[in-house]
């Protein structure tokens, strides 16, 4: 169980702000608003008063069960961000057999078959598979995890993972099966969110047992960032990232009713 209090947590955005400013990121008047900001959360009875809630850890399936209906409508706002990013790196490879590795409502998978590519797509969410299927007719869609792919060994050119690994409690288990299924040269592009970004609540929420909103179950996602590293049999790595996001936590302010779990939930969910 996890015990969540609203106004630790708009505290803790205030210090991640604060630091910020200590590093010389912002100014003198942004860390004085901040410190403003935090003796007006603790003078707030509504927040302190607060009996905070306990909460049960979820996974990832229960979670994008649920985020399936609405993933792609509205459309998360990393993904402005993150793609042009990656369809750089993308549009520079040769056509050939490309997986999409958490592929989601496939999103990925649609642009590689869009240039030429035979795509195999792999999600562990059946929900996710269905919409993916429907996007992308061409490809081929599979159900399985990252930790035992569904190919055999060098199976593919390509492996494309977008916004999906913060999810994943260990990296080494993960890359190992992104190695086994490239072949000798093939090509590994990652994207990934910043790890502040699960600090603020970048989580995926699942619905609670009792069928509440969906920000009653968060899933308990790692603090998992990649790096760019050889792998073995000669494949390049190629990474991109996301840049640093800066938002001012005055933003987060005012939500302290119950939503205000809901507002957090929204702010940035990864795939």
């Amino acid at each position: 169980m996890i015990y969540q209090h609203p106004l630790a947590y708009l505290l803790g955005l205030e210090g991640i702000g604060l630091l910020r400013a200590w590093a010389g990121e912002y100014d003198r008047a942004f860390s004085q608003a901040r410190l403003a900001e935090v003796r007006q959360l603790l003078d707030n009875e509504a927040l302190v008063s607060h009996g905070g809630v306990m909460v049960n850890r979820g996974d990832t399936v229960m979670g994008y069960r649920q985020w399936s209906a609405t993933y792609d409508e509205p459309r998360n706002g990393l993904f402005d961000v993150e793609e042009p990013i990656i369809h750089e790196i993308l549009d520079a490879l040769a056509a050939g057999n490309a997986l999409d590795a958490a592929c989601g409502t496939g999103r990925y998978a649609g642009y590689l078959v869009a240039r030429g590519h035979q795509v195999v797509g792999v999600d562990s969410s059946p929900e996710m598979l269905d919409r993916a299927r429907a996007r992308v007719p061409q490809g081929e869609f599979l159900l399985g995890d990252l930790h035992q792919l569904p190919l055999p060994d060098d199976a593919v050119d390509l492996v494309v993972s977008g916004l999906a690994l913060a999810h994943v409690p260990a990296l080494e288990p993960v890359m190992a099966e992104f190695a086994r299924v490239l072949r000798p040269g093939g090509h590994l592009v990652i994207s990934d969110t910043h790890h502040e970004r699960v600090f603020r609540g970048s989580v995926v929420k699942a619905l609670g047992p009792k069928g509440e909103p969906d920000w009653w179950r968060p899933i308990a996602t790692p603090l998992a960032t990649t790096c760019a590293r050889p792998f073995r049999r000669g494949c390049r790595f190629d990474a991109a990232r996301n840049p640093r996001d800066l938002p001012g936590t005055s933003r987060h302010l005012g939500l302290l009713t119950p939503s205000w779990r809901w507002g957090v939930g929204r702010s940035g969910r990864g795939r």
